[in-house]
């Protein structure tokens, strides 16, 4: 399997942008944390790498978002288990150059990766509006008033998160909740390797 080293810089190798490597270590982090807590402590690493390529192709391919990723993983010798996992977190979405992914999450990882991914970003662009700045601080309650309006991190979709929660067997509410709990426990460590850049 490839390494965690490996697979950062992999992702490094495709992304450049100080956004998309954060996004990325949000998503490797918050899949780490779910891992442990949903009783997959022993491939933790390994659903973190899931995390942290999931969006190897976004930054060059916008357009061909899940399309062009096995192409990349392929070529740096990637398994073929992993590129399923990241082609996965685009089931259903049609992608700029029109197609639409038909690679269906399975394995709880994938459905949880397909869940937290858009939710990462709405969550972090909550933090932001916050005088911390943080996850840290803040509420569930909180969290649901941002979710619930329609203008706000209007790019996160909606529609994507509640996909993810019902794929999952899971009240939204406790979608939103884990993820935010998933997010303030690793934003040191986020925090950390992003100022090691």
């Amino acid at each position: 399997m490839i390494t965690r080293n490996e697979a950062f810089e992999l992702l490094k190798k495709y992304n450049r942008d100080h956004f998309h490597i954060q996004h990325a270590l949000t998503v490797e982090a918050v899949m780490k944390w779910y891992a442990k807590e949903l009783g997959y402590g022993d491939n933790e690493e390994y659903w973190g790498i899931v995390g942290l390529l999931h969006d190897i192709d976004f930054e060059l391919y916008p357009e061909e978002h899940c399309l062009k990723a096995p192409e990349l993983l392929k070529e740096a010798g990637v398994s073929d288990d992993i590129i399923h996992a990241v082609c996965s977190h685009g089931y259903g979405i049609t992608v700029g150059c029109g197609v639409t992914i038909d690679v269906e999450p399975e394995h709880e990882m994938e459905k949880v990766l397909f869940a937290a991914d858009e939710l990462t970003g709405l969550i972090g662009a909550a933090a932001l509006m916050r005088p911390s700045k943080s996850t840290k601080d803040m509420e569930l309650r909180s969290l649901k008033k941002k979710y619930k309006s329609k203008g706000f991190a209007a790019g996160c979709s909606r529609e994507v998160i509640e996909r993810g929660a019902e794929q999952l067997g899971w009240e939204l509410d406790k979608l939103l909740d884990m993820t935010l709990r998933a997010m303030a426990d690793t934003e040191d460590i986020i925090n950390e390797e992003m100022e090691a850049l």
